[in-house]
């Protein structure tokens, strides 16, 4: 396993990383939604639009690291069904969490902060998801 710690991330970088990671967690829920009452149905164009819109800026900002390896986005010729999305977006977000712990640490007064540029920097974040568990 390849290390995930970042010392590179900027505050913009962290801004987009938190919109990113928000925006898939709000879109995943609606698929989770439409893959609980129809799994095997297709998504359509204007959804899958979205989806792989919101996967490339996220292979963007994550670079070489890859939560599926080989996997960019979804064909829009083969529509994929509402489960194969669900799948690929909750893989993406378990993910993305990783990341996140990977690069943040509680500053002196106890607040879970970001890293920034190789330092703890003032951006305030929730603690790890496993240790809110």
């Amino acid at each position: 396993m390849t290390d995930r710690r970042s010392s590179g991330f900027s505050s913009t970088q962290v801004a987009e990383f938190e919109t990113i990671q928000s925006q898939l967690d709000g879109l995943c829920e609606e698929i989770r939604a439409l893959a609980v009452k129809r799994p095997n149905d297709t998504l359509n164009k204007f959804k899958l639009g979205v989806v792989n819109g919101l996967l490339r800026r996220t292979n963007e900002l994550l670079g070489k690291q890859a939560p599926l390896e080989g996997f960019e986005q979804f064909s829009e010729v083969e529509l994929p069904s509402n489960s194969d999305v669900l799948v690929v977006l909750s893989q993406y977000l378990v993910f993305l969490e990783q990341i996140r712990s990977d690069n943040i640490m509680q500053d002196m007064s106890g607040r879970w902060v970001w890293m920034v540029d190789g330092g703890l920097s003032e951006i305030r974040t929730p603690p790890p998801r496993k240790l809110r568990k």
